[in-house]
């Protein structure tokens, strides 16, 4: 596969162009630490924004940065550190998970719109995007949204195009809230419930008025592989708490009393708070995922997340739940029978998924997200026609044709 990796955005915009007129797809990458994600593109040439980076504006006191896309999201967290502050959505890097090697990038991370543990109470990705800059397919460049967070500026690209996967626009530079990052954190830690109960216990605590800020369920194979967890023997619910020290202790400690009906909490101190909340955000207690194995991400409501775990369990899977219950990640083996069974457990429970990782063959042969309905499967045709109109954007990412 052929590589293009223009530094400048009117090099970016100038190659798309070239692409359009010859009908030429590519693959738009950023370190390529995604590209097992979803369906595998269909193109031989890679367009990558790897060198288009550096951030162009920090205004720590505005509570805005903006950098291009090609910017490593690890110097992004470094420099908002350096004044006390941290990316709100608290994106996961799933490099591991995905098998791939490499620094994330913040457009990467933004056209997937991937958020981690505080996605429950914070928002996603998507909605901590100011503005964005971005070359549709036919060379075009574009941009939507400002700096500010009451900016009025007609209709919100920004909305559409982060999680858009690359199939609508190559985004070139984003504008992001963010936000004083907490003096400490700690971590409730009540062990020994089933999947129903510590779902139960989880929305127990978010319900509470001491401010949780993430919430999550492991089964007690997942919970072993978190050094912090491992003396716990049992499946363990967990429940985080953000803020400065003195509200951190006051709450930690009222929210374990009002908890007592699920058992006796014990409170994880900052230190390891920190490396666990890492870990479930990157999905690490599903442990190392073999070739032959597939990874599944579903969106539920938190009351079914119990009944997908469940549904992972009858296929000898892994699993466990984030965002109160509201999020599974899955590792089983990567076959079209797994694939059917756990994504008709999601439909009946209404939820969504994604097919995160499997062998090419069989994520190029299966829905890896819900087919759309005919009618909302002809806006979305309509809306890649406009923004793509030889459709070379990532084709074949999201939906096989498209």
């Amino acid at each position: 596969m052929s590589v293009l990796a223009p530094a400048e955005e009117a090099e970016i915009a100038a190659a798309i162009a070239e692409a359009h007129a010859h009908a030429t797809p590519l693959l738009l990458a950023g370190n390529a630490t995604k590209n097992g994600l979803l369906r595998p593109v269909q193109a031989a040439t890679t367009l990558s924004l790897k060198h288009h980076a550096g951030i162009t504006l920090y205004a720590p006191n505005e509570l805005i940065l903006t950098a291009r896309a090609g910017t490593k999201l690890a110097d992004i967290e470094a420099a908002v550190a350096e004044k006390g502050q941290q990316i709100i959505a608290e994106p996961p890097d799933l490099g591991a998970l995905l098998g791939e090697e490499g620094a994330q990038t913040l457009g990467g991370v933004v056209a997937c719109n991937l958020s981690g543990p505080r996605r429950v109470t914070a928002g996603a990705m998507r909605d901590h995007v100011m503005g964005m800059r971005a070359i549709n397919g036919a060379g075009e460049v574009i941009h939507s949204g400002g700096r500010v967070l009451k900016n009025v500026t007609g209709l919100d690209l920004c909305k559409l195009l982060a999680g858009s996967f690359g199939t609508l626009a190559a985004i070139t530079e984003i504008a992001l809230k963010v936000l004083p990052a907490s003096e400490t954190v700690a971590t409730l830690a009540i062990a020994g419930l089933d999947a129903r109960k510590g779902v139960a216990a989880l929305s127990a605590a978010l319900g509470a008025p001491f401010g949780v800020s993430a919430a999550a369920w492991l089964p007690r194979a997942e919970a072993a592989r978190i050094p912090a967890l491992a003396g716990f023997a049992a499946p363990v619910a967990l429940m985080r708490i953000e803020d400065f020290r003195p509200s951190v202790a006051y709450r930690s400690e009222r929210l374990r009393a009002a908890l007592t009906d699920f058992g006796k909490g014990e409170i994880i101190a900052e230190a390891p708070s920190r490396v666990l909340w890492r870990a479930v955000r990157d999905a690490a207690p599903l442990g190392a995922v073999a070739p032959g194995e597939a990874v599944w991400r579903v969106s539920v409501r938190p009351s079914a997340g119990p009944g997908i775990i469940a549904a992972a369990d009858a296929l000898g899977g892994r699993a466990f739940l984030d965002w109160g219950g509201g999020l599974a990640w899955i590792v089983s083996g990567a076959s079209a029978e797994n694939h059917r069974a756990i994504t008709a457990a999601v439909r009946a429970a209404g939820g969504v998924w994604w097919l995160m990782r499997a062998p090419d063959g069989l994520r190029a042969s299966l829905d890896v997200i819900p087919p759309e309905p005919a009618s909302l499967a002809a806006i979305t045709r309509r809306v890649k026609a406009a923004f793509d109109p030889a459709f070379i954007l990532n084709p074949g990412r999201l939906y096989a044709g498209l």
